[in-house]
């Protein structure tokens, strides 16, 4: 099994993790309440100390803005989606708006946003408001585990760079297809970071998600790439 230092990671259905370190909580996109796939069980928490936020899709941003309600959590996100927060409620001394290249100390970790290939955006009136280029985030736990969440991303070549730069142990990928790389373009990803295991995710909770971890594992096998694949079902614990 996967060494995971003493950090604990939900898997909480679609791009949404919960990940215990240190003492403290933090959630990866709560996508909660209106997920199908998250448990019923997980979709009121009751605290948290930091929210991290890949970009301003309402499948990411999810129920932050509730959430950061409760404890008073550090949100973090790019610059415009801390605007958008900022402008729904959420107090300007909870956020965090950073961007890309840049490392944060929060809650006991340190979090550099790096770069992700897909779009940003919420809708209001209708019309899609631009919340800032979408990110993945590279997390460095106070245990010393180091976690890519790749945010939803097709594959690209500097994920090498990603690899060599911030040498993560394990990387959160997606695999669902159509919006987001398919398990052909994740096992390639997991050859460019060079990690050791990958946690699939963004699939399966909606149709067009039709990407499969079996499948992750099998271009893995063809491409000879020696990646563990960590299949987790939503609420399980690593």
């Amino acid at each position: 099994m996967f060494p995971t230092k003493g950090v604990q990671i939900t898997w909480l259905g679609h791009a949404a993790f919960r990940i215990r370190s240190g003492g403290k909580t933090f959630y990866i996109d709560p996508f909660l309440s209106q997920n199908p796939k998250c448990p019923e069980s997980e979709k009121n928490p009751a605290a948290l100390d930091a929210i991290l936020l890949t970009h301003g899709h309402g499948d990411h941003i999810g129920d932050t803005v509730a959430l950061a309600r409760r404890g008073q959590p550090r949100v973090l996100g790019n610059y415009e989606v801390g605007q958008y927060l900022a402008g729904r409620g959420v107090p300007a001394a909870q956020l965090v708006g950073m961007g890309k290249g840049g490392t944060v100390a929060i809650a006991g970790a340190k979090v550099t946003m790096v770069h992700a290939d897909h779009s940003s955006s919420m809708e209001q009136d209708g019309v899609s408001l631009y919340l800032g280029e979408p990110a993945g985030l590279v997390i460095e736990f106070a245990e010393g585990l180091r976690v890519y969440h790749a945010g939803d991303t097709a594959v690209f070549g500097d994920m090498k760079l990603i690899g060599e730069i911030y040498r993560p142990d394990v990387a959160l990928l997606p695999i669902g297809g159509f919006y987001t790389m398919g398990p052909l373009e994740a096992a390639y990803a997991c050859r460019l970071l060079g990690v050791g295991a990958v946690i699939p995710m963004h699939f399966g909770t909606f149709p067009a998600l039709s990407g499969t971890p079996a499948e992750l594992k099998r271009r893995l096998s063809e491409l000879g790439v020696p990646c563990e694949v960590l299949e987790l079902q939503p609420g399980q614990t690593l």
